[in-house]
């Protein structure tokens, strides 16, 4: 590592092929995305790794000093993804390379498919991070809990008693269709923030700065929408979240306090359904009922010198069971609702379902009133 110059952490991720269905990544994909990012740290192009999954996303979180959207770093990812579809399809397991949406890597695998949230920093004398990752929802999953992370003092006391937090953060927010975003300044732009990151579906946090220094992220996430590169449905966008902690920041008891209280996301069965965002320990992160319900797991890093000392993996915790317990009895209530919302999502989100097509083939037979 080269003293002085800023880290790098990426966490990039793709659904490249799973079994049975959309429930796990299978061994042989782990080992051969270990097997090609090992050769990158032997080689000195990465200083560290951690290969892991969420259910069926194979998940690749890589230190360097190449700094974020570095062109060779994705086109690792990008690789070690292709190696990985290409033995999924030897074993023909389901969705074998569903994420990968192009032909061939282009400078960044941001809109060929895969998810990804990176951030550049000056690493502190301690410096803890927490790595969220989800199964079956999308990039608006992480509004709630970013908001409660850092611009609740129900949720963070720190905001409350910290000095070095008491001013607040900076969010900015993207409008993903339109590919516009905006800043919002915490507290005083609480409210109007609200409005928007109230809908999830359409406006998502896609990263959160000291105030005092809006070049340096304090969270990221990964905003990569499926549906909306590919113009029809492939499959859920799965996404991922940095978070760091502690020493001005909220601190680790504070960042994944909110998943205690499951809230509903978009996602599910065929991406066309809101479910409770269930905690669960990296074991228990494949979804069967229903293709769900949708879940995140969180695992911690220190960073010593950009290696990853690590991971804790925080929703093993038993202190979770109750928040499992409250999103299996959500998950019974809105099954029971079967395709009525708000269930099943409202008539504009399943634009990028599997429904328009059968909407098409019916159209003929619509008359005027």
């Amino acid at each position: 590592m080269e003293k002085g110059k800023k880290i790098t952490l990426s966490a990039i991720k793709a659904d490249v092929g799973s079994y049975t269905g959309h429930v796990r990544v299978h061994p042989d994909l782990l080992a051969v995305a270990k097997a090609s990012l090992e050769e990158a740290l032997k080689a000195n192009f990465l200083i560290d790794y951690h290969v892991t999954a969420c259910g069926d996303d194979l998940q690749l979180i890589m230190t360097h000093q190449k700094g974020s959207d570095n062109a060779e770093v994705h086109e690792l990812a990008w690789d070690t993804f292709s190696k990985c579809a290409d033995r999924a399809k030897e074993l023909k397991l389901y969705g074998a390379g569903q994420d990968l949406l192009a032909d061939a890597f282009s400078g960044n695998v941001r809109g060929l498919g895969p998810g990804a949230a990176e951030m550049e920093f000056v690493e502190r004398g301690s410096e803890p991070v927490v790595i969220f990752m989800a199964d079956k929802t999308e990039p608006g999953a992480w509004n709630y809990p970013l908001f409660k992370i850092f611009a609740d003092p129900f949720n963070t006391a720190g905001l409350v008693i910290d000095p070095n937090m008491h001013n607040g953060f900076v969010f900015e927010v993207h409008e993903l269709k339109k590919k516009k975003k905006i800043l919002f300044s915490m507290p005083e732009d609480m409210y109007t923030m609200l409005a928007f990151i109230g809908s999830p579906s359409e406006y998502c946090i896609k990263a959160i700065y000291r105030k005092n220094n809006t070049e340096e992220k304090v969270a990221v996430t990964s905003t990569e929408k499926l549906g909306l590169i590919a113009g029809r449905y492939v499959g859920k966008d799965d996404p991922v979240c940095i978070v760091r902690c502690q020493s001005g920041l909220p601190a680790v008891g504070e960042v994944i306090e909110p998943f205690t209280h499951p809230h509903l996301v978009a996602g599910w069965m065929r991406g066309s359904h809101h479910g409770p965002l269930m905690p669960v320990s990296q074991e228990d992160s494949g979804p069967t009922r229903f293709d769900g319900p949708p879940r995140v797991i969180g695992l911690g890093f220190q960073l010593n010198e950009g290696k990853l000392v690590g991971p804790v993996d925080f929703f093993a915790d038993k202190a979770y069971d109750r928040a499992r317990d409250i999103a299996n009895q959500m998950a019974d209530y809105m099954r029971r609702l079967g395709p009525f919302e708000p269930h099943r999502l409202p008539s504009e989100q399943m634009e990028y379902t599997t429904l328009p097509i059968l909407l098409k083939e019916l159209d003929a037979e619509f008359t005027d009133l």
